[in-house]
């Protein structure tokens, strides 16, 4: 299994972002898939999930009506875009199948 996000760096309050998250190894089309990122100094915070067919997400709190999650099956890759972004979403952002297995993370940084 492996696990390659990208998007992250650097944006003003306000800016957007799209992650992304390259999947191998394994039949991405069979896995519900995640978002979860971690803040310096923080421990780990879910932000999203998304069923194998797409067709369902949810969203922390703090990600509702910001974040939108999506995958390509086709493509193997999963997405994150993130608008309106705020300083607090400054975090390693990570791509998470099933708890147990993590990307490398990609940082966002939302700062002026």
């Amino acid at each position: 299994v492996q696990l390659v996000e990208s998007g992250g760096g650097m944006v003003q309050p306000g800016g957007s972002l799209r992650l992304s998250c390259a999947a191998s190894g394994f039949t991405f089309s069979s896995y519900d898939m995640n978002w979860v990122r971690q803040a310096p100094g923080k421990g780990p915070e879910w932000v999203s999930s998304i069923s194998t067919g797409g067709s369902m997400s949810d969203y922390a709190n703090s990600a509702k009506g910001r974040f939108t999650v999506s995958r390509d099956n086709a493509k193997n890759t999963l997405y994150l875009q993130m608008n309106n972004l705020k300083p607090e979403d400054t975090a390693l952002y990570y791509c998470v199948r099933g708890g147990w297995y993590w990307g490398e993370g990609t940082l966002v940084t939302v700062s002026q």
